[in-house]
């Protein structure tokens, strides 16, 4: 409708016409713009399938390889002789170093996230080490944003289509670490060189291991604890706790750990007055893990127990009907 002398008129069909051509001819200007302000680089030596979707500034450097199922976000970076296979999504900004290797031509999915960068020669979302595992079996991995996955690092898809590889943001993981089929690693974490996770690892926030780190399949790191070098992990890692050992045992808590994460004095001592009384008691009288976990809930010092307090004893409780956690004690 126009308004002519105050009254509304239909616009005639060659008025919609001329708009919709002028209207047309603005967006593909302005889109032509933005390609000539953020074009993309292939090198004549990358093999760039046609059916791959290409999102704007995108570099391809030469020997690269993307795959017809590929997709890839604004301002990805591909470094000479990097790869990326089968139905595999990049958001903005990821780089692959050179030699990388980003998902696998079978059946499933890889996700990666934005701004996260795929080290030297690292190898992420390929077919799990499994033996369960079977061809025809749709498998996942999904990774955050603004990871740093280092060199030599593996990464497996899960082992099952029910199940999924899923890693968080903002985790540092160095180089030769590998990230076995349906681990589920949260955010924040630390893994320092040649941390091995074995399958169905779960590892929750602010964790952070040394170098030469074996996890057993199966067990849980709970959020700001510690793992020394050089440690053989098999059992359940309780919140911010720091274990060490060629078999782990409890060595105390994350004191470091939790300052540098902003925990206040009074968080710190009450955790530090339950740690003890929960693992350190050498009295044949103290009762078993459980009464000790109630004695503590009723204890006089700790009637105003700060938030992290009641997380970690939330946990113990939850951990002692699934896991062998009083086995620490």
């Amino acid at each position: 409708m126009l308004r002519i002398g105050g009254i509304l008129r239909p616009l005639s069909a060659v008025t919609l016409r001329c708009f919709s051509r002028t209207f047309s001819s603005s967006y593909v200007s302005e889109k032509s713009s933005v390609d000539a302000l953020y074009p993309s680089f292939f090198h004549p030596t990358a093999v760039v399938h046609p059916d791959a979707v290409i999102g704007q500034g995108v570099s391809i450097g030469p020997f690269c390889t993307v795959g017809p199922s590929a997709k890839l976000g604004d301002g990805c970076q591909l470094y000479p002789g990097s790869h990326i296979f089968g139905d595999t999504e990049l958001g903005k900004q990821c780089v692959l170093m050179t030699g990388a290797v980003v998902g696998d031509d079978l059946p499933g999915r890889t996700v990666i996230g934005c701004n996260n960068i795929i080290g030297y020669h690292a190898v992420v979302g390929v077919k799990c080490q499994d033996m369960k595992y079977k061809p025809v079996d749709e498998c996942f991995l999904d990774v955050g944003d603004n990871n740093e996955i280092r060199e030599h690092t593996s990464i497996h898809r899960s082992s099952m289509s029910s199940e999924r590889t899923v890693i968080g943001d903002n985790n540092l993981i160095m180089g030769s670490c590998h990230i076995a089929h349906d681990c589920k690693l949260g955010n924040n974490n630390i893994f320092a060189n040649n941390t091995l996770l074995a399958g169905h690892v779960v590892v929750e926030d602010y964790a952070h291991t040394a170098g030469a780190v074996v996890v057993h399949q199966f067990c849980r790191i709970g959020s700001f604890s510690f793992i020394g070098g050089g440690s053989v992990l098999s059992k359940d890692v309780p919140k911010y706790m720091m274990v060490s050992g060629e078999r782990a045992e409890l060595r105390g808590l994350n004191f470091e750990g939790l300052r540098r994460r902003g925990f206040s004095d009074t968080e710190i001592k009450s955790l530090r007055t339950a740690y003890r009384k929960l693992f350190m008691s050498i009295d044949a009288k103290s009762g078993s893990f459980e009464e000790r976990l109630a004695e503590v809930e009723q204890h006089e010092e700790l009637a105003h127990v700060p938030i992290a307090l009641d997380w970690l004893l939330k946990k113990c409780w939850n951990c002692l009907k699934t896991t062998e956690f009083s086995s620490w004690s």
